[in-house]
């Protein structure tokens, strides 16, 4: 027999506060039921991203930077720190690396900046888990990165830059005052004028290197470079 009709068979024989317990545990047997439902799901191929998004932390091997690669065919090194940057950020600008017998040329690649990730959004990689994507989701970051490749005597020295700033905003978000001042000095106002009560941008405040997203980065490069296929 299913337990609701059986604890429709009690209430008819209960009182109101009897009648009331049975709903409370009718409901947390339907919420582990859902809880259990989300498991399932979660241990799905479909969200193992995810959930490796949610608990995954800094790589735990920290590289040096800038970091020495092997030598390697230059167009291919140079696919890779392009593939590698893309997951991260849009690329706005680069100069491929050139290593030859008769021509040798230090190859540099920008990013676009890009507001942070906030722990709502776990599958962005621009942001590291911890504490950067805690204030990235309390304060308006942006970042982008810069990377440069020179050829040397026994492969290549990569570097990457990432630089975060800080937003400076006139006001906080829910500030009490307000753009839309009245005026009862005369001056006269146009009708066209209008005033936006959401903070407006004065401009960014540098805060220096983000440490932890740039060897994240020369992890995967390194992975990528030196690592057969699969298993990076």
């Amino acid at each position: 027999m299913s337990d609701e009709p059986r604890d429709a068979k009690l209430a008819e024989t209960f009182g109101p506060e009897d009648r009331a317990i049975l709903s409370r545990m009718n409901q947390h047997r339907v919420m582990k039921r859902v809880t259990a439902i989300l498991i399932v799901l979660l241990s799905t191929s479909g969200c193992r991203q995810l959930v490796y998004r949610l608990t995954s932390d800094v790589p735990p091997q920290f590289v040096p930077n800038p970091l020495e690669l092997p030598p390697v065919a230059d167009d291919f090194l140079w696919l890779q720190v392009v593939d590698t940057l893309d997951d991260y950020f849009r690329i706005a600008r680069q100069q491929p690396v050139v290593n030859r017998a008769d021509y040798v040329l230090e190859g540099k690649l920008e990013t676009s900046y890009k507001i942070a990730g906030s722990i709502l959004e776990p599958w962005r990689k621009d942001t590291t888990t911890g504490f950067e994507r805690l204030q990235g989701t309390l304060q308006s970051i942006r970042r982008r990165a810069i990377v440069t490749v020179r050829p040397i005597a026994t492969g290549y020295s990569v570097e990457v830059i990432v630089q975060k700033d800080l937003e400076d905003t006139d006001r906080t978000q829910y500030a009490t005052e307000s753009t839309a001042g009245l005026r009862h000095d005369g001056s006269r106002l146009s009708r066209q004028d209008s005033f936006d009560d959401s903070p407006q941008t004065l401009g960014w405040i540098p805060l220096g290197r983000d440490a932890t997203l740039e060897n994240a980065i020369l992890n995967d490069l390194f992975g990528r470079v030196t690592q057969p296929d699969g298993k990076h």
